[in-house]
């Protein structure tokens, strides 16, 4: 397809972290930039491999067994090949809700473990990826007109999918699961797209974050809206921030003028990181003139010209927060190299021999013995074949991966028994197959 196109897709999964939990269904939408539907729908299982142990809390929520996905999924590999090749093409725009903090997270540690580029997906060839919630979040506070928006039964502000569907008369029958969602999801962007055009428009071209950097930038710093998860939803997630300093990896800090700096206990609540390619939900301040933009996310100008005037006084924060966050660790040190996607790039060298890793047929797989720069690849590739391609191992090879595969169930295995005891009183049919599955896995004494 050389036109562009939206992809709209959900992941449900073993768990909540990327780095240990593994997908297990993969639903899709191809739609054209008006959100009407191109051919048929995805609805995939992934097979659960002997090394993972999901978590029982999320497995009650889908109601996806281990089972089903060895039942009826198709391995990583196969399915890894299916969406570089079929799903997500060039010039595809990759979305969903809370896609860019979470879906994508669990697709870029798939890819890398099955040893293909974790990032060409969502940038090469015109693709590009975007995020529903943000966009929602951003409409709630500043353009909530012709919506109808849920709250908790304590009044606080919400926005989950569900219950935005709900309320506005959107179809969404199975909630949590991937295909659902993912009808859910287009409907929201159809509304938004109907009911607030010009902000829709506006925050779709915003997913290029050469356009996020002409705003937030720290050449010429000028105050702008920001929306994100990290505020409150007392303040409708909104606030309006001022470019304080360069973060990690060629991003920026970010200070939240709703603080007076010199009142302030902790940094934390004040100081965020901006990331340019999570298509951060950014406008100047000018939106908040048009109705009561001011007024919806509880702020005025003379507290932020305030707020800003001590900001400046102090040019000193601005450095200690560059070093505490230049020093502080972006993620925990990882366990195993299937954790470690951002320990760094790989060289040429490398990835040539990567590509042929996933290139091998199998039963060739064996004998190629690629001599790697990267520490990391040699163990990640014992695994890959130890998961995918038992047969493939040498003794030595199939002695190493089975001592890995226990250790690493040993590991998880307290967490699991824990959430499985709690799991097996509310729902005694999933908390049986859990555990049959756990004992399929190895014979444990736990």
């Amino acid at each position: 397809m050389n036109s562009k196109s939206l992809f709209f897709y959900d992941l449900e999964t073993s768990g909540l972290n990327p780095r240990e939990d593994r997908i297990m269904q993969f639903a899709g939408q191809r739609t054209d930039l008006d959100l009407n539907p191109i051919g048929e729908p995805v609805n995939i299982l992934v097979k659960m491999t002997s090394e993972v142990l999901p978590s029982p809390g999320a497995i009650m929520v889908t109601k996806i067994t281990p089972q089903q996905t060895l039942a009826d999924g198709i391995s990583e590999p196969e399915f890894c090949k299916y969406i570089t090749e079929e799903i997500f093409t060039p010039n595809t725009v990759a979305l969903g809700y809370n896609s860019v903090r979470f879906d994508d997270e669990f697709m870029r540690a798939m890819l890398w473990r099955n040893f293909y580029d974790p990032y060409e997906w969502e940038w090469k060839d015109g693709r590009s990826r975007w995020d529903i919630l943000d966009m929602v979040r951003f409409t709630r506070a500043l353009r909530p007109e012709g919506i109808n928006w849920p709250v908790t039964k304590e009044g606080k502000a919400t926005n989950r999918l569900e219950l935005i569907t709900k309320l506005n008369g959107v179809s969404h029958e199975h909630a949590h699961d991937a295909l659902s969602d993912v009808y859910a999801t287009i409907a929201v962007a159809k509304l938004i797209k109907e009911k607030q055009p010009k902000l829709y428009d506006y925050l779709f071209k915003m997913r290029d974050k050469n356009l996020v950097k002409k705003l937030a930038n720290l050449d010429d710093k000028q105050p702008f809206v920001y929306a994100s998860g990290r505020y409150s939803s007392e303040f409708n997630k909104t606030t309006v921030v001022f470019p304080l300093t360069s973060g990690r990896n060629g991003n920026i800090l970010v200070f939240d003028l709703r603080y007076n700096l010199e009142e302030l206990e902790s940094y934390y609540p004040a100081v965020k990181e901006l990331c340019f390619n999570k298509c951060p939900a950014v406008a100047p301040l000018s939106v908040l003139e048009e109705g009561d933009g001011w007024g919806r996310i509880k702020l005025n100008k003379e507290t932020v010209e305030k707020n800003l005037n001590i900001l400046l006084n102090h040019p000193e924060f601005a450095e200690k927060m560059r070093q505490e966050i230049e020093n502080r660790p972006e993620f925990p040190p990882a366990i195993e190299p299937e954790a470690a996607l951002y320990d760094g790039f790989l060289n040429d060298s490398d990835r040539a021999k990567v590509i042929k890793v996933r290139n091998t047929e199998p039963a060739k797989l064996a004998d190629y013995h690629p001599e790697f720069i990267d520490e990391r690849l040699p163990e990640l590739l014992l695994h890959y074949k130890g998961r995918n391609y038992p047969d493939t191992l040498s003794e030595d090879e199939a002695i190493k991966y089975e001592q890995y595969r226990h250790l690493r169930l040993e590991r998880l295995a307290p967490k699991f028994m824990k959430e499985l005891e709690q799991i097996c009183q509310n729902d005694e049919y999933v908390g049986e197959e859990l555990k049959l599955y756990f004992e399929s896995l190895f014979d444990s004494e736990y």
